[in-house]
């Protein structure tokens, strides 16, 4: 169940980072073709306005397709419509006129060379896959050479676009850690709020009886704050600890109970959280906005050290991500929101990378354009995305193997 709920929330975050792009476009006047929670195939699909929205059976992110990312170019041509010419030799001649067109970068030209081609395909008797590509390529082009398409937009309105997908993760952190703050950011109480369910033993908290609700007053029969309850249980060194709470008005005795090391902070602990106070609206909207920028701070360092090599067992693919918001869900909903605030905002921040074709590739190439004055050739996407593309796998290779290591 854990696994399902942990499922549900990465794709909830890739929703809503989709979600930007797609009002962003809309708002700009790219108007989007496709909207999906996952990748083709489609398993689900319907078009509504002219917007295709679907769910697609590979579960490993989601895409808005705003027409005309990229100027078109020859190389379009060879995609999809090359192939047909076999097919139908009679369509080598205008196929040909589009290309060249293309090459040249005349777009009017090449939109009435288009539509030839487009009249002409109806009239041939193509293959069921022909027929396919061909319509691929068409409605393809029609984009890119249409007004709305992407790459006509100013460069600003090409970083907003772009910059609204993780502009959404970061105020979806920010609304999460506001919502948590206002409900436990403020003074700790002697209450416990929570119970850690260990895997795959149960934890001291468990083992011993302890319960969501218990008021915990005295340690070893010495009464205790609740600012001395960490301490305390930290300073017995796994000793046998027995516990004094009071539950539903009655004092009840707990205990012994061991408390066990934490293999990443060497810090003694029985298993449970402790209460706390809420903080008002707006002093947890600022608290959440300092937690925050601190988080992307340690986050930015931790990708710096990427490239010394102390860094790469900081790194997590979507299998341990997955594994590490199902652990906090066992644990309860407040650490599970907490676990999402915070994949929500490195789901933001590795968008950002200036590589392509990662949002912040995107973001580089448009204001690269705007202080040029003209746009950036073809090719020169086409190899800084190869040289993008090969990173972005590298750092899943080394999550991956990071993630098996601590399966294992």
């Amino acid at each position: 169940m854990s696994f399902a709920i942990a499922i549900a929330g990465l794709g909830a975050l890739v929703l809503i980072h989709e979600a930007g792009h797609f009002f962003a476009s809309l708002a700009l006047g790219m108007r989007p073709r496709k909207f999906y929670l996952g990748f083709p195939p489609a398993v689900l699909k319907k078009t509504w306005r002219g917007i295709e929205y679907g769910v697609g059976a590979i579960p490993l992110g989601g895409f808005v397709k705003i027409p005309g990312m990229h100027r078109p170019g020859p190389g379009d041509i060879d995609t999809h419509l090359a192939r047909i010419v076999g097919e139908a030799p009679a369509l080598g001649g205008p196929i040909e006129r589009l290309r060249q067109e293309l090459a040249a970068g005349d777009h009017d030209a090449a939109r009435t060379a288009l539509a030839t081609v487009k009249e002409l395909v109806t009239e041939e008797h193509l293959s069921d896959a022909g027929q396919k590509s061909a319509q691929r390529g068409i409605d393809d082009l029609t984009d890119s050479l249409g007004p709305d398409a992407y790459w006509r937009a100013a460069p600003w309105k090409r970083i907003v676009v772009i910059a609204a997908g993780p502009g959404a993760n970061i105020l979806l952190t920010i609304v999460l850690l506001t919502g948590l703050l206002m409900t436990s950011g403020g003074k700790v109480t002697a209450r416990i709020d929570q119970i850690v369910h260990g895997t795959p033993a149960a934890s001291p908290a468990e083992r011993a009886g302890l319960r969501v609700g218990d008021t915990i007053v005295a340690i070893d029969g010495a009464s205790v704050t609740a600012d001395e309850i960490r301490n305390r249980i930290s300073a017995s060194d796994g000793k046998p600890l027995v516990l004094t709470v009071v539950r539903k008005g009655e004092s009840v005795r707990i205990g012994p109970v061991e408390a066990e090391k934490n293999p990443d902070d060497g810090v003694y602990r029985i298993g449970f959280g402790l209460h706390s106070g809420g903080l008002a609206p707006a002093a947890a909207a600022r608290r959440s906005v300092t937690v925050t920028w601190n988080v992307t701070k340690d986050i930015g360092k931790s990708l710096g050290r990427i490239v010394t090599g102390s860094g790469r067992k900081d790194i997590s693919s979507p299998v341990g991500i997955v594994q590490g918001s199902s652990d906090a869900a066992k644990q309860g909903t407040t650490s599970y929101l907490e676990v999402l605030a915070l994949i929500s905002l490195s789901i933001a921040l590795l968008n950002l990378l200036p590589l392509l074709p990662l949002d912040g590739g995107h973001i580089a190439f448009s204001i690269i354009e705007g202080v040029r004055g003209r746009a950036v050739a073809r090719e020169v996407y086409e190899r800084v995305s190869v040289v993008g593309i090969a990173l972005v796998l590298l750092l899943f290779v080394i999550g991956l193997s990071n993630d098996i290591g601590h399966l294992s």
